[in-house]
């Protein structure tokens, strides 16, 4: 294929903040003047009609700690990273201003807000070449045996189909070169949390979640967890504790703004495979992978129906909208202490286990029958790994709106006798006073 060389190019990061395993690096040539632009969008930072941020402190925290590590990351290539705080469309016609680039290149992205961001800049900017990708899947789409609109409602048909292969591409390397460094006016200064109107947060020191975001830590993380403490061994065992670092692998908050490649944990658990162990505990990783992969194929079938009441199953219920149900269930005031526990866990640190996720999610939806997109959108407001796809897939699926063939509904006194049956998470929580040993 024939890439026209151009000369003024701008690296749009979205949800692809790294630098290891990035296609952005085969669209770019020494030769280019290249800049990077990230933009903090005002909406994220406004009220949504619920009354919370879009994205409050502690995405918000690791997203900055993310943007501090990409910009240091890419400054050794020779490449700026600016970071805007106002619109895409309004950030690139002040750099065209500067800068008159001909080229964006951008991670693919296809949910209805993200589009209305790109679609505003391709309005303005009629005659710039745009070269984009997928950089945020383990199995790219244009790799799956089927087509997209063939993709199978019910998961386990679509890990069948897609284990017989296992077709993921190889990581993209770094390149050896530097690249023509560009010096614009605008600052390069990332914000801090303050500077974009939120109170300064401490880390809760019972947080199962305590690191810190960019793919510095990323990288480190996953090491430790593979090959340094080998937890990937038992990974299948403890993956339903609730309590500590150490229980599940803590991935997600990195590939969900990309700062972790999923690409790259499939190469080193097949590595540690073939060199250690491969087990049921190492298969299930990458079973957790393809369960993201599948919301993310899920999304690109369905558009706007996973955000709609009805859903992708074009569902209808009455749903309902009580205030003070809502807010007890926010400020872990439900009759049930498992709730409750997993409620302050999230509001204090945003972070919960998946285990607890399913359990509030079911008892919003399923017991109190309040309308899921409120839980849908207070978990995107508050959860550090949230992800627009497994977020609103998985609340889909726990609402009997998705994918879930058998529509179940939790017991969750059994599941708090299942998976706190000592009170060591509840105590944890809601415990006052708790002083730290």
């Amino acid at each position: 294929m024939h890439v026209e060389k151009r000369n003024k190019k701008i690296l749009w990061f979205r949800n692809n903040l790294r630098t290891h395993d990035a296609s952005y690096w085969k669209y770019i040539a020494p030769e280019d003047e290249v800049i990077a632009v990230y933009c903090i969008e005002p909406n994220w930072l406004q009220p949504t009609c619920y009354g919370w941020k879009k994205m409050e402190v502690f995405r918000a925290k690791f997203l900055l700690e993310t943007l501090h590590v990409l910009q240091v990351n890419l400054s050794k290539f020779g490449i700026q990273l600016y970071v805007f705080q106002k619109t895409a469309s309004e950030a690139f016609r002040d750099i065209y201003n500067e800068f008159p680039f001909d080229t964006i290149i951008s991670q693919n992205e296809w949910t209805s807000e993200e589009r209305a961001i790109e679609n505003e800049i391709k309005t303005t900017f009629l005659n710039v070449n745009w070269n984009t990708f997928y950089d945020q899947f383990l199995i790219h789409p244009e790799d799956l045996s089927f087509s997209i609109q063939d993709l199978p409602n019910v998961f386990t048909t679509y890990r069948k189909k897609v284990e017989q292969s296992w077709n993921v591409k190889n990581c993209i390397e770094l390149p050896n070169e530097k690249f023509t460094s560009v010096e614009l006016s605008f600052s390069k200064e990332i914000p801090t949390v303050e500077d974009l109107g939120y109170a300064s947060i401490s880390i809760d020191h019972r947080s199962a979640f305590p690191f810190q975001g960019g793919e510095n830590s990323a990288l480190k993380h996953l090491k430790n967890y593979i090959w340094e403490f080998q937890q990937i061994k038992t990974y299948k065992e403890t993956r339903n504790e609730l309590v500590g670092v150490n229980y599940s692998t803590k991935f997600s908050a990195w590939l969900a703004n990309g700062s972790l490649s999923p690409r790259i944990i499939y190469q080193e658990i097949r590595k540690f495979e073939e060199e250690v162990i491969a087990n049921e505990s190492t298969y299930w990783v990458l079973f957790e992978l393809l369960w993201r992969d599948f919301f993310k194929c899920v999304s690109l079938k369905f558009g706007d129906a996973l955000f709609y009441q009805s859903g992708i199953l074009d569902r209808k219920y009455h749903w309902k909208q009580n205030p003070t149900i809502i807010q007890n269930w926010i400020d872990g005031k439900t009759e049930y202490d498992f709730v409750n526990a997993n409620m302050l866990e999230l509001k204090l640190t945003g972070w919960m286990s998946n285990r607890g996720r399913q359990n509030v999610a079911s008892y919003f939806a399923k017991e109190k029958e309040q309308d899921w997109r409120i839980g849908a959108s207070y978990f995107e407001s508050m959860l550090i790994d949230y992800d627009v796809h497994s977020n609103y897939g998985n609340w889909n699926y726990l609402a009997g709106v998705g994918n879930d063939p058998r529509d179940r509904k939790f017991n969750i006194d059994l599941q708090a006798k299942n998976y706190d049956s000592f009170h060591v998470f509840r105590n944890l929580w809601l415990t006052k006073n708790k002083v730290e040993v």
